[in-house]
């Protein structure tokens, strides 16, 4: 139930409407999806807790009726596809969850921030939001947060104190990622090398973390040279975007030894330039999907150099946020913890936890350590 800022809220709303009559975006309708949790079109196949499927309410379920709001800041890729449907599946394991509502910013901070005003104005109770954007999407956060809306950004941070400009914000260890990424590269590569680090928008707070962790690990070595735009070079983890940088940095670097990125399936389009220009494709630091797993498993052989590392790739890290914003909302009991973990998930050298992972007979853009079942991704992305 939202708190009482009847007052603030009505002032919103009226600001909203003048910023769209003054040319803010008209796109929000083109890219907003409603689902109405109480008739069962949540999914359910695959989550790790089970209360869904075996009729009991989850604990952080309360008893107020409310209506769920997600907003992404870029929703292009088949990892926010898979992302959105396991909030939707893990909303519909509370039946006070009543609608749950989705937007999509494109790429578009602008459009993002619209989307936000938007949701408060119609009504939500709670929000979920992936601020691509960082720091950017702050002042929309606090507005929604200040309106009486509970506010859950989560992934990426966007400044700010929770209590004052949001309720909570639901994180996950990035500077692991990197430490974890760097020990992998100490064992692959002992002499050192050539690092090539990839990720999303400038600045993002996941690839600067990450990077942070990486650095810990390798810099005190004195062995290893990062290439490219530092701390990472920016794809806004668009899959065209990302083969149009790592395509530029082979013809530009003749010796690159291996490479890091958050989104490793969107860099499956332009790994065969390697190959295309007489070299082995080198070792990989990355997250997982089942377009990479498969491509590593034709290729590895003829690519001598191309060892790979993942961690679990993060789809479900928008459960615990949707957790905290229900539990909050409908006056459900908190989780023990605001952060997600998100271990290893594959590892080309010794199998632990898992050997690569493939299946072939299934879509690319699927995520198998995702808690939503591979068959069910396939659906989705076969839509």
């Amino acid at each position: 139930m939202k708190r009482t800022r009847l007052t603030f809220l009505a002032l919103f709303a009226a600001l909203t409407m003048i910023l769209a009559a003054c040319g803010g975006s008209g796109e929000g309708s083109d890219t907003t999806e409603t689902t109405d949790t109480t008739e069962g079109t949540g999914t359910t196949e695959g989550p790790t807790d089970t209360t869904g499927d075996t009729g009991e309410v989850p604990s952080w379920c309360g008893p107020d009726e409310i209506v769920l709001g997600m907003t992404d800041g870029f929703g292009g890729n088949s990892w926010r596809l898979v992302t959105t449907e396991s909030g939707r599946d893990e909303a519909a394991k509370c039946p006070s969850v009543t609608d749950f509502v989705y937007a999509d910013g494109q790429g578009d901070t602008q459009k993002a921030i619209s989307d936000i005003q938007s949701m408060v104005s119609t009504g939500v109770d709670a929000l979920v939001v992936f601020p691509d954007a960082g720091e950017a999407m702050l002042p929309a956060l606090r507005s929604a947060f200040e309106a009486g809306v509970v506010t859950v950004p989560y992934r990426v941070e966007a400044g700010g104190t929770p209590g004052e400009d949001y309720d909570v914000y639901v994180d996950t260890d990035f500077v692991q990622h990197g430490r974890n990424w760097g020990e992998w590269i100490l064992e692959v590569l002992p002499e050192g090398g050539n690092v090539l680090m990839l990720s999303g928008p400038p600045g993002n707070s996941q690839g600067v973390l990450e990077a942070e962790g990486l650095h810990e690990i390798l810099d005190p070595t004195g062995l290893y040279t990062f290439l490219g735009e530092q701390p990472f070079e920016p794809t806004g983890w668009d899959p065209a975007v990302t083969q149009q940088v790592l395509t530029a940095a082979i013809a530009r670097y003749d010796q690159i030894d291996v490479i890091v990125s958050d989104f490793g399936p969107s860099l499956v389009g332009a790994l065969p330039e390697f190959t295309n220009s007489g070299r082995s494709i080198p070792a990989l630091a990355t997250s997982d999907g089942n377009t990479l797993g498969c491509f590593w498993q034709e290729v590895q052989e003829d690519n001598p150099d191309f060892k790979l590392y993942t961690v679990e790739t993060g789809n479900d890290h928008v459960r615990l946020a949707v957790q905290w914003a229900v539990a909050l909302a409908t006056g459900g009991e908190v989780p023990e913890s605001a952060t997600h973990d998100q271990p290893a998930f594959e590892n080309s050298l010794t199998g632990e936890p898992n050997d690569v992972q493939c299946e072939p007979d299934l879509p690319g853009d699927i995520y198998l350590s995702a808690d939503i079942g591979a068959e069910k991704q396939a659906e989705l992305v076969d839509r």
